[in-house]
């Protein structure tokens, strides 16, 4: 059952400490007023057990990145409207990593709203704090993409005003990286449950694509524990030492690895293809 306003306060903590309060109230009151547009009052909230009867097939690949509830909100003007959608996820993490899901290269990416945000002439999408926000429209128009500007930056800024990438990301290697394909991946990496989550990123080096990924397990221990269940798997010894490390996996190849710490750094292409010794060199990188 849709749920109505008032609503009860709830207030999540982003990785550097600031309070967001995201309340369906509040990301109502967070959109700007813009000139000859008005705001509907009516609020609508789906939660994990009916947000199937908004987006259907879509609501699977929310879940799996830690939705909380989504917001509805409409501005309309004359015959034309804007419904805004904004998903709350547990962590910034799992919004950007909602968000890096359904990006596309053939959308305008705007670098100056909330982390980040792409767009073409019928939407407009951004994450910012642990908020993932969908807008789109009925008709294409001058007026309308002007309006998705504004009300995306409002409510971006009101949110998090200093979202961004995860932190992590500004340790990847510059080169060869390509833009726009960060990612985070909350569960099942390259099929393996016990890879999670993970934060991936596809790069072009020396006339060969593959994918950089990076598993934060917390600590040393963490990391350990990950790989131990990783060569249980590939039947490899586990007798291994941090540093340069190599999973046989029967499915997509060796996958060379770097153990740092609390960190675990790979390489990954989906051709299977083996890697030449010096991915170790790149790797440690990071």
């Amino acid at each position: 059952m849709k749920r109505k306003i008032p609503y009860i306060i709830l207030i999540l903590f982003s990785l550097s400490g600031q309070v967001f309060a995201q309340t369906p109230e509040n990301i109502h009151s967070y959109l700007p007023a813009i000139r000859d547009w008005s705001i509907s009052p009516k609020i609508e909230v789906f939660d994990s057990d009916n947000l199937y009867e908004r987006i259907n097939g879509a609501a699977p690949l929310f879940l799996e990145n830690n939705f909380r509830e989504m917001t509805s909100l409409t501005c309309t003007r004359g015959d034309d409207y804007i419904t805004v959608q904004a998903y709350r996820h547990a962590t910034p993490e799992d919004a950007f990593g909602m968000y890096a899901s359904e990006r596309s290269s053939d959308m305008t990416f705007y670098p100056n709203i909330g982390g980040e945000a792409q767009g073409d002439d019928y939407g407009l999408f951004f994450f910012s704090g642990s908020i993932y926000v969908k807008m789109s429209a009925n008709a294409k128009s001058e007026t309308v993409a002007n309006a998705f500007q504004e009300i995306a930056k409002g409510l971006a800024a009101k949110i998090d005003a200093n979202a961004s990438y995860p932190e992590i990301f500004k340790r990847f290697p510059k080169d060869g990286l390509i833009p726009h394909t960060q990612a985070y991946i909350t569960q099942n990496y390259i099929g393996h449950e016990f890879l999670k989550p993970v934060y991936t990123s596809d790069y072009s080096l020396n006339e060969q694509k593959f994918q950089l990924f990076v598993i934060d397990g917390k600590t040393k221990d963490g990391a350990k524990k990950i790989l131990n269940d990783y060569f249980g798997f590939t039947k490899q010894p586990l007798d291994f030492a941090e540093g340069n490390l190599s999973a046989e996996d029967r499915y997509n190849g060796n996958i060379p690895i770097v153990w740092k710490g609390q960190y675990l750094i790979g390489a990954f292409r989906e051709s299977g293809e083996n890697f030449s010794k010096d991915i170790y060199e790149f790797l440690n990188r990071f």
